[in-house]
């Protein structure tokens, strides 16, 4: 004969309390519960359309550029290849200023948005082609419009998926920053 499940109760039905189920020894009980993705099905959908949306955008631009100054189109990563580039581009953003402009804020704001390395290069490039006072107004703008949609992007799926894939790594980091928050500033540019 199988013993019976035990139950502990938070209030006895004597002080008018109802009974709670507290522990449950059942084999069904002590099986590890799957957790749930942290996105609900709008804020995954907002990720996906943004980097559709900056995908689509970067490869319609691709498409209008002329064959010539498209065939060798890369990121540039050293000096040597923003002199290439620079080069390429130069004939091209004279003709086409309007297209050039909107197809390098895209490409700028599309590398800050989703972290990848380049954005250096990327606004020397802007120095190079526009001159100084030109070049720095585009890359501000560039680095501004950039870098807030990078953090509503961290902040819409971000926070939900480190905290659901590294909860003990994100409670260690919280617990360091509160021992040291009379020298936030000075830890926060040690760990950069």
């Amino acid at each position: 004969m199988a013993a019976p499940r035990s139950f502990t109760a938070l209030k006895d039905e004597e002080s008018g309390g109802s009974m709670e189920q507290l522990e449950d020894d059942s084999p069904s009980s002590k099986k590890p519960k799957l957790k749930k993705f942290p996105l609900n099905s709008w804020e995954f959908a907002v990720a996906v359309a943004v980097f559709f949306l900056f995908s689509t955008a970067l490869f319609c631009i691709y498409l209008t550029m002329p064959a010539t100054t498209s065939a060798n189109l890369k990121l540039p990563r050293t000096l040597s290849d923003l002199r290439t580039l620079k080069d390429q581009f130069s004939t091209y953003a004279n003709e086409n200023p309007v297209q050039f402009i909107i197809g390098y804020c895209s490409t700028y704001i599309f590398m800050q948005t989703f972290m990848i390395p380049g954005t250096i290069f990327m606004s020397l490039l802007a120095g190079a082609l526009f001159g100084v006072v030109r070049g720095i107004m585009l890359v501000v703008f560039n680095a501004t419009a950039g870098a807030s949609s990078c953090f509503f992007l961290s902040k819409l799926i971000g926070r939900p998926i480190v905290t659901w894939l590294w909860p003990e790594r994100l409670r260690f980091f919280q617990s360091e920053i509160a021992k040291r928050r009379d020298k936030l500033l000075n830890y926060m540019l040690f760990l950069r």
